[in-house]
Parts: C-alpha cells; sequence; structure tokens
C-alpha cells in the first residue's frame, strides 16, 4: 500500500491498517520511492530537491580496481557537496552501473541514466570505446558527462582531429588530458631521458591502446627513434610468448604497450622470460598497483605515464586523500580518484550555477542548462585548477612518468608535452 502526500485516513480506517501491518498482512511504501519506479525530484523531507549524479565505471571484472576508485571517489564528492550544503536546497546522490569496460553495456547504461530524470550529470566512463557508445545517447538528452579517465582525442575533437578539430557533442567533457599529449610525452622521455633508441610497438586493438600507440610511434619517429617491430595482441588473451619471441628477436631497447594493465602485466613478465630485458613502457591505462602483481619481481623498470601530477604529492588533493581515507572505502581511489573527484565536484558546480540563476530551485530545463553552465565551470580542485577548453577538454595538461621501484610506482618526472 502507498500512503502519498495529503492522504487522510479516517480513524477507523486506521485502525484495520494498523492492525493489518501488526498480523504482517501490508505493506506500506512511500509514493514516489525508487522502489516504485517513480524516481521524482522530492530529497525526502519535503522542502528540497534531489539530484542525482550518475557513475559508469567497470565495477567488475578486470579493470574494477579502477571503476571502483572512480565510483567511490565522485561518491565522496557528493557526500561534502550534502554536508557543505554547497546547493541550497539540493541534496546529491550518486547511482553507479557496471560497464564491464563493455561498449553495449555502457551503451545501455547510457540509456538508463537519460531515461531517469533526476540525473542530472554523469561521472565516466574509464574507457575511451565505452565513451564512444555511449556519447550520442547522451548528447542526444542534453545530458552532460564528464570522464576522469578518458584519453582518446578524436571524443571531443572529432575523428580527423590531426588534420582538423572539430567538438563532435557539446555534452562531453573531460578532466583527463588527451593521447594527443600523453603519447608523444612519453616519447620524448623514453628517447631523450631514457636514451632509448629503437622500440618494439605493441597494443590491443582497442580505441585507448591503438590511439597511444600511434602518438607515441609518430612522436618517438620524428625524435630520431627506430620502431623495430609492431603487434597487435587480443585483449583477452593470457599467453603472450609469440609476441615475447618477436620481441627478444628484434634488438628493441624497450617495448611500448598502447592498452591497460590486466595484459600489459603478463606482457611484461612473458617478454623478459623470453630473454629480452627491457623495460616495458605504458600509458595511464597500466598505472596500477595490479600490474606488479601481474608482471612479477622483473617489473622494476618498467614506466607508465599518467595524467598529471602524483595525487598525494599535490597539495590541493591533501584534504582529498584525508576524506578519502576517513569515509573507510574498501578500495584505493587508484589512478583516477582524484580527476573522479573534480569530475562529479564540476557537475556540482553546474548544477549550483543553474540553481543560483534560477532563483534558488532548478528549471524545468536542468539538463541542458546544466550542460550549457559546464562550458564555464573553473574551480581549485584535487588534481590543481579544473577548467574546459573549447573542445570540453581539461585545460590541465600536466603529466608524470612513473617506474616501479621496490614493487611500487614512483613519480620520476613531471611535466608537460612540448611539441
Amino acid at each position: 500500500m502507498c500512503l502519498g502526500k495529503g492522504l487522510i485516513v479516517r480513524q477507523r480506517s486506521l485502525i484495520a491498517i494498523t492492525a493489518a501491518l501488526a498480523a504482517g498482512a501490508l505493506t506500506l511504501t512511500a509514493c514516489g520511492s525508487r522502489d516504485s519506479g517513480d524516481k521524482g525530484s522530492d530529497s525526502g523531507n519535503g522542502d528540497g530537491t534531489t539530484v542525482v549524479i550518475g557513475v559508469d565505471a567497470p565495477l567488475t571484472g578486470d579493470l574494477s580496481a579502477m571503476g571502483l576508485g572512480i565510483k567511490n571517489s565522485a561518491d565522496l564528492a557528493v557526500r561534502n557537496a550534502n554536508k557543505k550544503e554547497f546547493v541550497k536546497g539540493v541534496t546529491f546522490k550518486i547511482e553507479a552501473l557496471d560497464d564491464q569496460a563493455q561498449p553495449s553495456a555502457g551503451q545501455q547504461n547510457a540509456s538508463k541514466f537519460v531515461s531517469e530524470q533526476e540525473v542530472l550529470g554523469v561521472v565516466g566512463p574509464l574507457n575511451s570505446s565505452v565513451a564512444e557508445s555511449m556519447q550520442k545517447v547522451f548528447d542526444d538528452n542534453k545530458l552532460v558527462e564528464v570522464s576522469p579517465a578518458n584519453t582518446g582525442p578524436a571524443l571531443t575533437q572529432g575523428a580527423d582531429w590531426q588534420k582538423k578539430k572539430v567538438r563532435p557533442y557539446k555534452s562531453y567533457f573531460r578532466t583527463s588530458t588527451t593521447d594527443a599529449i600523453q603519447g608523444p610525452f612519453a616519447a620524448q622521455y623514453v628517447y631523450n631521458t631514457a636514451k632509448k633508441k629503437k622500440v618494439f610497438v605493441i597494443d590491443d586493438k582497442k580505441t585507448y591502446g591503438s590511439g597511444l600507440a600511434a602518438t607515441f610511434t609518430e612522436e618517438f619517429k620524428k625524435l630520431g627513434g627506430k620502431v623495430v617491430g609492431t603487434e597487435h595482441i587480443n585483449p583477452d588473451a593470457k599467453d603472450f610468448s609469440a609476441v615475447a619471441t618477436k620481441v627478444k628477436n628484434s634488438g628493441a631497447e624497450v617495448v611500448y604497450y598502447g592498452g591497460e594493465y590486466p595484459q600489459a602485466g603478463p606482457l611484461s613478465k612473458q617478454i623478459k622470460a623470453a630473454g629480452a630485458k627491457i623495460p616495458l613502457v605504458g600509458g595511464d591505462g597500466i598505472k596500477d598497483d595490479t600490474f606488479m602483481k601481474l608482471a612479477g619481481a622483473e617489473a622494476t623498470g618498467d614506466l607508465a605515464t599518467s595524467v598529471g601530477a602524483p595525487v598525494e604529492d599535490l597539495p590541493s588533493a591533501k584534504q582529498f586523500v584525508a576524506d578519502y581515507k576517513a569515509a573507510g572505502y574498501k578500495e584505493e581511489y587508484s589512478a583516477y580518484g582524484g580527476y573522479a573527484y573534480d569530475s562529479a565536484w564540476a557537475i556540482i558546480e553546474a548544477v549550483k550555477k543553474v540553481v543560483d540563476a534560477n532563483g534558488g530551485k532548478l528549471p524545468t530545463d536542468a539538463r541542458a542548462k546544466v550542460t550549457e553552465a559546464m562550458q564555464s565551470v573553473s574551480f581549485d580542485g584535487v588534481t590543481g585548477k579544473v577548467s574546459f577548453d573549447e573542445y570540453g577538454d581539461a585545460t590541465n595538461k600536466q603529466l608524470t612518468v612513473y617506474a616501479v621501484k621496490n614493487g611500487a610506482w614512483v613519480p620520476v618526472k613531471s611535466g608537460t608535452y612540448t611539441g
């Protein structure tokens, strides 16, 4: 039975209902609850509004370490916004959906988010290939999406971004920098600092991996380096012995891998087991502690680039690190925690702009207004200054090179790509 607002129950009926409840023959639910399928906009206190921030990430599977860090960090942003009453009259909640790092699941999640009127923004996804499947769904419904991790340049600058930049979707933003910068940054470090002149390039054929490998290769050749071999691997594979043999026979001084840690770890281990005692270098997709567990003791010296500066070293991130620990999350915030917090906070900032401009209330076209407001959002975040350029890309383009030392990722160089 549903007792709605303003329902008047006569005394005799109330006695009957009470008896039925005591006997377990009747259950009361609030009208407009999540269980009823009506999301509504009432926060439950009668005088407020609930705004839901969706989170899309791989919450299960091989990449769940990163995905859960994204979810928890977005949750922390919402907790802090509510605690501070950052937007008067608005209570924020998150709804996290698992995309399993699969584009098809991401598209289904996007459709679910747009069907729920309380959802005014989405944090995620982790994978660029998943983002490709979600962008049009969100854009058609004017629902803003802010990714903490996507690095594929085409997402913001169009498929022909190397020739002419054209923004395909105005509802898409990201707080991480792109592979157009990350790949060349890695190439400059490998060639100029690590003094490696011959590279074997491998990718997993996915949007992120192949794009990253391509931008690395272009810059490495431009610097004077030589690509002595290339290979594509199946992202579901675990046996890379054939590739490892090719690497050994190529005379490569370093391997560059475009892909993620579930494959990068075993690949590094098998290359060294084949006799090629050379470092494996990858992007932010391999920079997770799970990499070392998969790669083993000989991972020492392997390298990874990642967006921004190390969160632990940023004065702006001290409160985030302390709050995350105090919140008691089971999982680490991982590589994208700070960026996920900033992505969620960007949505919160945009909601505040819209509410303030509308006399303290959400307008009827809140989604479109929040998407529009995102373009001018600017604040000092966990990862530094957060704002967006005309393509929806982060204006903060700092990157860091990490090396595996004593079983941990240790920063060895921070800076920006100078092309």
